[in-house]
Order: C-alpha cells, then structure tokens, then sequence
C-alpha cells in the first residue's frame, strides 16, 4: 500500500513527505498566481504568431516567384516566336535577294552575249570577200577566247557577292 493512503502515517505533520508534498502544492500555487501560466501561454501564442507571419511571407514569396516564373516563361514564349518570325523574315530576304541577284545575273548576261554577237557581225560585215571564210573562223575563235578569258577571269558575280553582302547586314 502506498504511503500517501496510509493516512496514520503519510499526513503526520513529522513525516518530511508531506512537507514535500505540501511545498509543491505551495509552488504551483504561487505559480498559478504569479500568472506564469498566463505567460507561458502569451510566449508561446507570440511564437505561434510569428512562425504564422514567416509562413505567410513564405507563402507570399512562393506565389511572386511562381508569378515571376509565370512571366518569365511568357517572355522567353515570345522571345521565340519573335526569333521564329525573324528567321523567317530573314529567309524570306534571302529567297527575295537570290531571285533578284538571279534576273541580274541573267540580264547582265544577255546583255554580254548580245554586245558580243554585235561585235562579231561588225567584225563579219567589215571582212572582205576573199578572206570572209578566214576572217569568221578567227572571229569565232576570238569570241570564243574572249568568253572563256571573261568567265574564267570572273568566277563570281559582283552582283551576287553584293547581294550575300546584304544578307549579312540585314540579319545582323
């Protein structure tokens, strides 16, 4: 049987466990009244506030950087498309350029084989007619060297290199 109901011996006032006992009750009272409760209650409400607000400003943090996400892939979204459109534009330039650098080409070329079939019948109407079968042979050959110096001399157009020149700046 336990000391505390043995009440012949517990509750002696010479028995040092009921002073004890008494001493406890006594300081929790004292506590109790001092308010200290109350204060634990008041601290641990103030931590309970503060870890609220840190939650809160955790969560209001999350949803700017989730916003902040939000926007910066709408802008990189863009950013491609603007790119997409660019290179398209640009492609569309170059197809522009190359079919207009072509017709230049092929006038420009038109232009020398009818500047150089005008000198060759100059060169046919001025013979004489004993030498007219001499003199035609060594026309055509010299037109003939005359187109092979040109284009061997001229391996690339100047109009075409001007044109892949404009390519370069326009997409820059």
């Amino acid at each position: 049987m336990p000391h505390f109901l043995d009440f012949g011996h517990f509750y002696d006032l010479s028995n040092p466990e009921l002073w004890v006992g008494i001493g406890l009750l006594l300081f929790f009272g004292i506590l109790v009244v001092a308010g200290v409760p109350k204060l634990v209650a008041g601290v641990l409400d103030a931590k309970a506030a503060k870890i609220q607000s840190e939650l809160d400003e955790a969560a209001r943090l999350r949803a700017e950087a989730e916003a902040m996400l939000a926007q910066i892939r709408q802008e990189k979204a863009e950013a491609e498309a603007q790119a997409a459109e660019m290179l398209a534009a640009a492609e569309s330039d170059a197809r522009r350029l190359e079919a207009e650098a072509k017709v230049k080409l092929e006038e420009s070329l038109t232009r020398r084989q009818q500047l150089a079939e005008r000198r060759i019948a100059q060169a046919e109407a001025q013979a004489t007619a004993d030498v007219k079968a001499a003199a035609a042979d060594l026309a055509a050959r010299a037109a003939e060297d005359i187109l092979a110096a040109r284009l061997a001399a001229s391996k690339g157009d100047p109009l075409a290199d001007a044109a892949i020149a404009q390519i370069a700046s326009r997409l820059n």
